[in-house]
């Protein structure tokens, strides 16, 4: 017979190694299909290695697709925190770039100081305000917010689809639907000349040790620590769970929103329907990977990006699909969520006759 018993006490060590390991391990799993495709397994390897880092524009490439992990990693982490299941990563970076577009493609003018922390804050407002409505849907009448955050990213998306093909729409654009273009006052700086890794990238890294501190340090982190785990005992010690709640959900909600302004001020310029490719959901894997850890999300954000970028750049070389790059990540999750099972609980085996005995 076999029994799950709650450990005792997690070691820092265990909790560190088991997002090293699942990565690992994910490695190790992937090679099975990527053997069954004919590939030498580690040459293979060698190649997305060399892809994510083999060079000043492979690394830069990398850390640009890092960028809007980071946030939308944050996002997720901060709410996770609370037990507010935000899923709407990929709707609030879309809000998030809208109002950057909204703002920053002429709608006024003015100096660079002024215009790119307007257009910063008015991304993160959008994404904030996204967040909000699930937040009093959930605590007002109990709706899931799951369901609410996942569907208002299709919301969200068909809302820009619209705005692309009417008051947004760029008139120099040769009738694609794409927005005007952001003015050269209100576009993030690159980080690296003729790259594109952007300014976007020290937001992130900022926001990541604003969050730890927070969390770590504030008394408001407590607060959320508190309510996510056990609402009613937080409620009872006096902790103001439902404005908690809310304000979690408008901090989640910008961070991802600050995503979406770092890809269209920082990277492409304008924005267009495609401009996500699922940074929103893979910021859940980020955050999951990370152990909820806003300085771990840094780390997860490096090498879920170092993973597309390297398979993108290994499928060219050697014919193999970039859609590896997908299955590494799912399964260094799913490695995860195993291994977060195993470090909270332990195994033990009971003889038949001892368990009688505990029965009877």
């Amino acid at each position: 017979m076999i029994r799950f018993e709650p450990r005792p006490a997690i070691t820092p060590l265990r909790a560190v190694s088991v997002p090293v390991l699942a990565a690992l391990a994910a490695l190790v799993l992937a090679a099975v299909p990527l053997a069954f495709a004919g590939a030498p397994i580690l040459s293979a390897y060698g190649l997305m290695v060399k892809g994510a880092y083999g060079s000043l524009f492979a690394f830069s490439e990398t850390l640009t697709r890092t960028t809007p992990l980071i946030l939308t990693g944050l996002a997720a982490a901060v709410a996770f925190r609370a037990k507010l299941w935000n899923i709407g990563g990929e709707g609030q970076l879309y809000a998030g770039a809208l109002a950057a577009v909204a703002v920053g493609s002429g709608a006024f003018s003015g100096p660079a100081y002024v215009m790119i922390p307007t257009v910063v804050a008015a991304g993160a407002a959008a994404g904030a305000l996204l967040m909000l409505g699930p937040a009093l849907l959930k605590l007002r009448f109990g709706a899931d917010e799951v369901v609410t955050t996942l569907l208002l990213n299709f919301i969200m998306l068909l809302f820009v689809q619209m705005m692309l093909e009417g008051p947004l729409k760029d008139p120099m654009g040769l009738g694609w639907p794409q927005s005007s273009p952001i003015v050269d006052e209100a576009v993030l700086p690159p980080l690296i000349a003729r790259m594109r890794v952007h300014s976007g990238l020290l937001i992130g890294l900022v926001m990541a040790i604003v969050v730890h501190v927070m969390i770590r340090y504030a008394v408001w982190g407590y607060e959320i620590r508190a309510v996510g785990e056990n609402p009613s005992a937080a409620r009872y010690a006096g902790i103001p769970v439902s404005g908690t709640i809310v304000r979690v959900a408008l901090i989640s909600g910008g961070l991802a929103g600050l995503a979406g302004v770092g890809e269209v001020a920082g990277l492409k310029g304008y924005l267009t329907a495609d401009l996500s490719p699922g940074f929103g959901y893979a910021g859940i894997v980020v955050a999951m990977l990370a152990g909820l850890s806003p300085l771990g999300v840094v780390v997860a954000a490096l090498f879920v990006a170092s993973v597309f970028v390297g398979a993108d750049s290994m499928s060219r070389a050697i014919g193999v699909s970039s859609y590896l790059a997908d299955l590494v990540v799912a399964l260094s999750l799913l490695c995860v969520l195993v291994g977060g099972f195993v470090v909270r609980y332990r195994i033990r085996w009971i003889g038949r006759h001892h368990a009688h005995g505990a029965e009877g």
